[in-house]
C-alpha cells in the first residue's frame, strides 16, 4: 500500500504562486508515475500534470502550461507542483495520485493510490 499525502494548498491572489507538495508512505513510489489533478466545486476530476518514475518524462493539461511545472525526488519520496501565475480559475482542491505503471497518463482511471486532497484558492 501507498499512503500519499498533500500539502502548500492555500489562498493566493491572481498572479500569485504556491508549491504543492506530495509525500509518500508505504511502499516505495521509486517506480511509480507521480499525478496531480483537480476538482473544482460542481466540476469533474480533471488532469493537471504527471511525471513518470523517472522523472523523464512530464505531460501537462493545455489550460496549466507554461505556468505549473510538476517534479519528483525520489529519495525523499515526494512530488511537487509549483504553480505561478495563477488565475481564480486553478481554484479547485488539488489531488495527488501514484500509478503503478509509471508511465505518464491523463486518464484518472489510471491512478492507483489517491491522496486526500489540499485546497487552493485563488482571489480575483
Amino acid at each position: 500500500q501507498v499512503q500519499l499525502v498533500e500539502s502548500g494548498g492555500g489562498l493566493v491572489q491572481t498572479g500569485g504562486s504556491l508549491r504543492l507538495s506530495c509525500a509518500a508512505s508505504g511502499r516505495t513510489i521509486i517506480n511509480y508515475a507521480m499525478g496531480w489533478f483537480r476538482q473544482a466545486p460542481e466540476k469533474e476530476r480533471e488532469f493537471v500534470a504527471t511525471v513518470s518514475w523517472d522523472g523523464g518524462s512530464t505531460l501537462y493539461a493545455d489550460s496549466v502550461k507554461g505556468r505549473f511545472t510538476i517534479s519528483r525526488d525520489n529519495a525523499k519520496k515526494t512530488a511537487y507542483l509549483q504553480m505561478n501565475s495563477l488565475k481564480p480559475e486553478d481554484t479547485a482542491v488539488y489531488y495527488c495520485a501514484a500509478d503503478k505503471t509509471g508511465r505518464t497518463y491523463s486518464d484518472y482511471v489510471r491512478y492507483d493510490y489517491w491522496g486526500q486532497g489540499t485546497q487552493v484558492t485563488v482571489s480575483s
